[in-house]
């Protein structure tokens, strides 16, 4: 299976968070962390399914709490 990576600019649309939230939310490890894409870390990306996997629980708790 071929997984995708996403820069953030890629994360920041497909979440519509900025992103100072993001990485608010990272350190909270309310979101998925970035893997690193480069020996020195200044180059970072994330999976695509684990971003896709976050929506999709954003998704549940919103309709959790709806009902």
């Amino acid at each position: 299976m071929v997984q995708s990576i996403l820069r953030l600019p890629k994360v920041i649309e497909k979440t519509g968070l900025s992103r100072s939230s993001i990485y608010l939310m990272m350190s909270k490890d309310e979101f998925p962390k970035p893997i690193f894409l480069s020996e020195s870390g200044r180059s970072v990306g994330w999976l695509e399914t684990r971003i896709q996997d976050w929506i999709n629980e954003r998704i549940e708790a919103s309709r959790s709490k709806a009902v």
